[in-house]
């Protein structure tokens, strides 16, 4: 009996896949795998202090990464037409839930803001789930933009802004912001007019200037980033210890485990600040590993919506690169102090089922669209003058395959060109005989050969004449 039948084998293969889909289909269950042992390292102590099992954080993170798994299956092997029928319904459905959070006994507050709708052991997070079918709706209707009517241009408009309106209220500044960015670079990508484009973001700046100024919390945050230092025991406690997990990492880190600010000193070390503990865990030599997983994640991505021959799938992959790398590169920012802080999730490593679910619902998006884009259309190229292969390029995958040799359909140009080469290719003696034997035919056959050439040249004549009219 051999041994790999003991193994069960996978759900499905990767073999005919584009070498894009493959690389991308591993890296996320490698970024999976590497979230889930950092999440461990971080969650523990807080899980013992809480409950009194470290393992409570990471065993309900588990069932958010099985629903995950079965939506990225479901992803990566359905069609994105059939996905799209379901954008729409998806997309309402969170939308109303959005809004359902600020209903008084079904929105569950947690921290001052209400993004949850309480549903027992697993709170759903609306404006989290919305994100996979924001990306599908957001690329149908750009990617049919022109051929829409201005009512419904402004219909998905006011649509689209409601879902940022409902996002902002719960409050939920970062997550509107990474939202309407992705939007934005969406709409740029389906090559929407710039002052159009322009005037948008006008309007969404000010619209966050307008939530900064209305809620004194997040002024309190923008002011601390600026000087941490100023009031580190305040409002600058958050930043101030992650800055000094990160810094007390150096360059290989302290080792899996051996955090010492998680103990009770970083807040919220398992959710928003999970990458602190991680630098200080793994130095910069892993900070800087992770940051080349984003890379390589990233240049895949593009490379996704470049080599696509639909429009609808570079913009699919262009939204994905952006929830998946931009917010992650977001919270990076946060935890070493160059960025305000915000409450975005680090993709993959935060503790959150929903985030999980999200996270790996666009990714699966990404590689079903790098699938789809392998999918070239086939273009005939035409014969040339001489017997040479017919080719079929594949316009996809950038590469021609060769088929059988054709002769050329015969006209007088090609004709008088094969002519020339053949004759250029006889030696003169040849020539020199084939000239006797033709003056050695009889004078009737020279007058019929003469004439019906003659009649060939009128014909033509007349032809061209017939084409000038």
């Amino acid at each position: 009996m051999k041994r790999r039948r003991l193994i069960p084998a996978p759900p499905y293969s990767t073999e005919l896949w584009a070498a894009e889909a493959r690389l991308l289909h591993w890296l996320t269950l490698f970024w999976l795998g590497i979230g889930l042992v950092v999440l461990f390292s971080a969650s523990y102590y807080a899980g013992v202090i809480e409950s009194g099992d470290g393992f409570y954080y990471s065993k309900r993170q588990l069932l958010g990464v099985v629903l995950g798994l079965l939506g990225f299956c479901a992803a990566i092997h359905t069609p994105l037409q059939k996905l799209m029928k379901g954008a729409a319904i998806g997309f309402f459905l969170f939308l109303l839930l959005i809004f359902a959070t600020k209903i008084p006994g079904l929105g569950m507050e947690i921290n001052g803001a209400t993004r949850w709708i309480d549903i027992g052991p697993f709170p759903l997070q609306p404006s989290e789930l919305i994100k996979p079918f924001l990306i599908l709706q957001s690329a149908l209707v750009f990617n049919r933009w022109f051929r829409l009517t201005m009512g419904e241009r402004v219909g998905w408009l006011c649509l689209f802004g409601l879902a940022l309106l409902g996002i902002l209220v719960q409050p939920n500044l970062s997550t509107t912001a990474l939202c309407g960015m992705t939007l934005w670079l969406i709409a740029l990508a389906a090559g929407l007019r710039y002052k159009s484009l322009v005037l948008t973001a006008l309007a969404g700046v000010g619209l966050a200037a307008l939530s900064v100024f209305r809620n004194p919390y997040q002024q309190a945050r923008i002011l601390s980033f600026l000087n941490p230092w100023a009031d580190p025991l305040g409002d600058g406690y958050q930043l101030y210890q992650s800055l000094l997990a990160v810094g007390s990492g150096g360059i290989v880190g302290s080792g899996f485990g051996e955090s010492q600010l998680k103990l009770s000193y970083l807040p919220i070390q398992h959710t928003d600040f999970i990458f602190a503990v991680f630098a200080e865990e793994f130095g910069l030599l892993g900070g800087f590993c992770f940051l080349l997983l984003l890379g390589v994640y990233s240049i895949l991505a593009l490379r996704v919506a470049m080599k696509s021959t639909h429009t609808i799938h570079r913009l699919i992959a262009i939204g994905a690169m952006i929830f998946l790398v931009g917010q992650s590169l977001i919270n990076i920012g946060v935890v070493i102090g160059v960025l305000p802080t915000t409450g975005l999730p680090l993709p993959m490593f935060s503790y959150g089922g929903n985030s999980m679910i999200s996270s790996l619902l666009i990714a699966g998006l990404l590689i079903r669209a790098a699938r789809e884009s392998q999918s070239a259309e086939v273009v005939a190229i035409p014969h040339s003058s001489e017997q040479t292969p017919s080719f079929i390029r594949l316009v996809g995958d950038h590469s021609s395959v060769s088929t059988a040799r054709h002769r050329p359909l015969a006209s007088p140009h090609h004709a008088r060109k094969d002519a020339l080469a053949q004759r250029r290719r006889t030696p003169n003696f040849l020539r020199h005989l084939f000239r006797k034997s033709q003056s050695a035919r009889p004078p009737k056959e020279q007058a019929a050969a003469r004439a019906a050439l003659a009649a060939k040249k009128e014909r033509l004549k007349q032809r061209r004449q017939h084409r000038l009219r």
